[in-house]
């Protein structure tokens, strides 16, 4: 089930991968660092590469794919080996391919409209996006009134000073990121320090 999947994980780092060599030190740093899962964009030539490997020689981690706008995307994610997939929003064709892949998918929302869109499709955990800029904390107080049971994932804007403030939340299971994988960072393979904010994010993050 997705939703117990992301509570275990708590915080999903969110991957630019420049090439699949480097993203697999990295992922092998965040799971030094006490990371189960890392979210792998589609946003450059080498993503699906980048999770065939991480799959291959990262079998700790849960493998997801990210920004994935269309079937097509969500199709390349799960032949490369993803077990996850996260879209930034969603349409009915999407949510449609989605159930009908073998893969857990994690919807994006940022209105009641779409929330209860995906529950039509028999979703009922969402990645809001972007979350601080949609409405953040007072959003996702909001959503918990007319949808009791809908999870939540937020991502965009999250930080090390407000992260844990989301989840704090009981409609948030996990939140994403990107302030432990800065591009400097692994751009100069810093996995040291990598691993050290990648362990400070995980502390203090458990599950209520």
């Amino acid at each position: 089930m997705i939703t117990t999947t992301l509570s275990a994980c708590r915080v999903l780092p969110v991957i630019t991968a420049t090439d699949a060599k480097s993203t697999v030190e990295l992922a092998q740093a965040l799971s030094r660092g006490g990371m189960k899962a890392v979210e792998i964009t589609l946003r450059t030539p080498a993503a699906l590469d980048s999770i065939r490997a991480v799959a291959e020689q990262v079998p700790n981690m849960i493998v997801a794919a990210g920004t994935i706008t269309n079937p097509a995307e969500l199709h390349s994610a799960v032949e490369a080996g993803a077990s996850m997939a996260v879209s930034p929003g969603s349409t009915p064709r999407l949510l449609r391919a989605a159930r009908e892949a073998n893969i857990d998918f994690v919807p994006g929302v940022a209105t009641a409209s779409e929330v209860m869109q995906g529950l039509d499709e028999g979703y009922d955990c969402f990645k809001l996006f972007p979350a601080v800029a949609a409405g953040g904390l007072n959003l996702l107080k909001s959503l918990a009134g007319p949808f009791p049971d809908v999870k939540f994932c937020p991502t965009g804007g999250l930080n090390p000073s407000n992260f844990r403030d989301f989840l704090a939340l009981p409609n948030v299971v996990c939140c994403g990121g990107s302030w432990m994988v800065l591009a400097d960072l692994v751009a100069n393979c810093r996995w040291d320090e990598i691993e050290t904010l990648a362990r400070d994010a995980m502390s203090h993050t458990a599950a209520p």
